[in-house]
């Protein structure tokens, strides 16, 4: 019997309420240790995190839902297109630095922004992005930096077949960023929204984790989604940014490739 996971979207945006009560400063030193440890716990079990070692230590990686993920290594937060539909950010962890692909909506959302970013929070970002909100270090196809010790690559995300009802690509050609992270001895690839471009070959066998959406008519359908797993051959793949996901289907058409496949929900709240 054909096994089909059905992910629900949410319509409605999170509300996120911050608490400024004074603290009782009969036992300070205590009280904030106590509550610091209580909050690290709640962010430790509210979405759980997969983890990865690399030769500089720990990579946790957790899929937040829909197009949204979240690394932490060495003492750092990233946050890739959070989203404010899909979790609650306010048990999650503040973000060191807040990375876009590109402007629609679901990927560029300031309320999720407003909720997870602090004083100090560093932002990457693609040209359009940087033009709608005023900031972010803005980063182009083929472009790469490091921040932090991690190195992170711009790579191409487009629409070759969907397109609009007005006859244009869901996502043109340049518009949009994928992302490349090396996390010490690890790479990590964020597909963005795309289909299953020819630029994917060239990460054959190199990644070893990646993210690639399943959804149309804005990214892929099963079949491109096979073709584009075929196309990188990572380790680990998670499928994301999806509506349904037939497992039983695509883990067939991958057999023999090595593939691990995980599955994870699309939302978290």
């Amino acid at each position: 019997m054909k096994k089909i996971l059905m992910f629900a979207t949410l319509a409605d945006s999170c509300m996120f309420i911050a608490c400024g009560n004074k603290a009782n400063t009969s036992n300070t030193g205590n009280t904030s240790k106590d509550s610091l440890d209580m909050v690290k716990q709640e962010q430790a079990d509210y979405i759980k995190a997969d983890k990865y070692e690399t030769n500089k230590g720990e990579l946790k990686v957790t899929l937040v839902g829909h197009g949204s993920v979240m690394f932490q290594f060495d003492g750092k937060t990233i946050q890739v297109d959070p989203y404010s539909n899909v979790t609650d950010y306010s048990k999650l962890p503040k973000a060191d630095l807040i990375i876009l692909t590109h402007e629609h909506s679901d990927h560029l959302d300031t309320m999720a922004i407003e909720a997870v970013k602090k004083g100090d929070t560093h932002y990457i970002v693609s040209k359009v992005c940087n033009e709608i909100l005023g900031y972010g270090d803005v980063m182009n196809n083929g472009d790469k930096t490091e921040w932090n010790g991690i190195t992170i690559e711009a790579v191409p995300a487009y629409n070759i077949v969907h397109k609009n009802p007005q006859g244009v690509h869901y996502h043109p050609k340049g518009r949009g960023n994928g992302y490349i992270f090396t996390f010490g001895d690890k790479k990590v690839y964020v597909a963005g929204d795309t289909e299953n471009i020819p630029e994917m070959e060239a990460l054959k066998g190199q990644m070893d984790i990646a993210f690639l959406p399943k959804n149309t008519p804005y990214t892929m359908t099963d079949d491109m989604f096979i073709d584009a797993a075929k196309k990188v051959m990572p380790k680990v793949l998670y499928p994301y940014h999806m509506s349904e996901f037939d497992e039983a289907k695509i883990a067939k058409a991958l057999e023999g490739t090595n593939i691990k496949l995980e599955v994870r929900p699309m939302m978290n709240k």
